[in-house]
């Protein structure tokens, strides 16, 4: 039996704010069941204990979901200091750290402060054993659970920005920091969290983590889980809260195309724009619209052509 088609008016982005307790997995299934879209993505996985944006790409969108897996992220975290954790997170068996002889019994404030510096940069970061990684063949956190965790290799990752914003020590042994992060893609902010507690001669684990920011996607905008069910409730549905299918690509110069080309580009065959390619650079990416300027795909600027590469269906 053929798969059935999404609906039309389908195509975009959903920014969600997910709550803590759900996986980034169930969000997606609710959007599905919501919005009767099959093809979904989403922006980059949040662990269940963690909350914040998360973008879902609906219906021709989820093409477009690797123009943003570089995309800088922000996160507000809790770090936690005077333990460490199996999987340098809440979610893992807890160890107190012991305070080795003739050294400090606390954290202090002013320690973590002066260490958030040493951070800042690109630089190299042991992901935590139990990842998503995989390692021959299997799930790194699969083999962690097994007794067998591997011994993964460095990543280069960037911190951009870090800054203590509270500092709560009302249990000087086992104090709580809360740091605003931004971060290249691929940081484990919880990785950090960890190497933080190491670094000022203690341990420490990521308490809790929210998602301010993916990208040009912010928490303050986006929508809740009840936003999603209210509009499927409503008659114009899910696809009311609908960004455009290019949402967050606005560094993708952008070329009109007239009916005829977006045709073309449809069936692969090069386009020369008679309205010009713009300021588009030799070899680029561009987004190409149609008309109407909604988005019809993405192509390469090759000389005085275009060179289509994902373009949308055909409207019904």
């Amino acid at each position: 039996m053929p798969r059935r088609p999404d609906p039309p008016g389908t195509d975009g982005v959903l920014v969600m704010a997910k709550p803590v307790g759900p996986t980034s997995h169930d969000v997606v299934a609710l959007a599905r069941r919501l919005s009767g879209v099959r093809r979904i993505g989403h922006g980059g996985t949040l662990d269940p204990f963690a909350s914040g944006v998360l973008p879902l790409f609906l219906g021709f969108a989820t093409r477009l979901v690797e123009f943003h897996l570089g995309d800088e992220k922000a996160y507000r975290a809790t770090v936690c200091f005077g333990a460490s954790s199996t999987t340098d997170d809440l979610d893992g068996e807890l160890q107190p750290f012991d305070v080795p002889s003739g050294g400090p019994a606390s954290v202090g404030r002013q320690a973590v402060e002066a260490t958030l510096a040493r951070f800042l940069g690109p630089q190299d970061q042991r992901p935590p054993a139990y990842s998503a990684i995989q390692v021959g063949g299997r799930r790194a956190y699969d083999l962690a659970r097994a007794g067998t965790p591997p011994d993964l290799a460095l990543r280069r990752i960037e911190i951009r920005g870090l800054e203590l914003v509270e500092w709560d020590d009302r249990d000087p042994e086992r104090p709580i920091a809360i740091v605003d992060v931004t971060c290249s893609a691929g940081t484990y902010v919880r990785a950090l969290a960890r190497d933080l507690g190491a670094t000022v001669g203690s341990a420490a684990y990521l308490g809790g983590l929210v998602r301010t920011r993916s990208g040009p996607f912010r928490l303050d905008d986006a929508l809740t889980l009840d936003d999603l069910r209210a509009a499927a409730a409503r008659s114009e549905g899910v696809a009311s809260l609908l960004r455009p299918a290019d949402a967050g690509l606005d560094a993708i110069p952008l070329i009109r195309l007239d009916p005829d080309e977006v045709e073309d580009a449809r069936k692969g065959r090069f386009v020369r724009p008679a309205h010009g390619l713009g300021d588009a650079p030799e070899g680029s990416l561009v987004r190409l619209a149609g008309p109407d300027g909604r988005l019809a795909g993405i192509g390469r600027r090759t000389g005085h052509r275009i060179l289509p590469d994902k373009m949308s269906a055909a409207a019904p």
